[in-house]
């Protein structure tokens, strides 16, 4: 049985388990949790009523968080020629094609988003493996792959993330960290809740959101009602 720490003892006595909170109560109450050693991030987690099997039901898209996520983002391009150019003039970390292509390849994965031009795309397929399962690989539907390199480039660095539910049916979005005003955090999470009740598929009959619960790195979960 794995051992609870006592910060998480304290948190889980401030909590009431069988309630739910309103979005406000819930960042109150997170913010009353004994803090960590480093600035937590803040964490939306859905359980959507959807069939796995239905490929219309396969839930993905992206959000503008209106006030970022508090971090970095490192970001690389695969694109040529213009394109390329003005990758960097946007704040890419790493701009290339073949030859970054082939860092990747060797095991280079110092960046949090990847971003390309549909031109690159057949020659970026070869990295479907490493990118894939990491959730990196570039996508239309995520605004990943575009020729408006700038545009792309501007709205993941000030916040745009992506979501995309898993095969159990659920969908994890970092809303920010625990640092930033209440106020901030609920903005972020509003934001969130609507562009994922927006992407309810017409197929779905039935409640779309099954449960909705807010916590942070290390704290323990709260259950939102909507």
């Amino acid at each position: 049985m794995a051992k609870v720490s006592k910060r998480m003892k304290q948190g889980y006595e401030k909590l009431d388990t069988a309630k739910q909170y309103s979005l406000q109560e819930g960042i109150a109450a997170i913010s009353a949790f004994p803090k960590t050693k480093f600035d937590e991030t803040v964490e939306l987690h859905f359980h959507l009523n959807v069939d796995l099997k239905a490929t219309d039901q396969a839930i993905r898209g992206t959000v503008l968080l209106p006030h970022g996520l508090g971090k970095k983002v490192r970001v690389i391009a695969f694109c040529k020629g213009e394109q390329a150019m003005k990758a960097k003039e946007m704040g890419a970390e790493h701009v290339g094609a073949e030859d970054l292509i082939e860092k990747v390849m060797n095991g280079f994965m110092d960046f949090d988003c990847v971003i390309a031009t549909p031109d690159i795309m057949r020659d970026l397929s070869k990295l479907g493996r490493v990118l894939g399962p990491k959730g990196l690989m570039p996508s239309p539907k995520a605004g990943t792959v575009t020729n408006d390199i700038e545009k792309a480039i501007t709205e993941v660095k000030a916040g745009r993330v992506e979501f995309k539910a898993d095969k159990q049916g659920g969908i994890h979005v970092g809303i920010g960290k625990r640092s930033f005003a209440a106020d901030k955090i609920e903005a972020n999470a509003r934001q969130v809740i609507d562009a994922i009740q927006h992407a309810k598929p017409t197929s779905v009959k039935v409640d779309f959101i099954k449960s909705l619960s807010l916590s942070t790195t290390m704290g323990p979960g709260l259950r939102i009602a909507l």
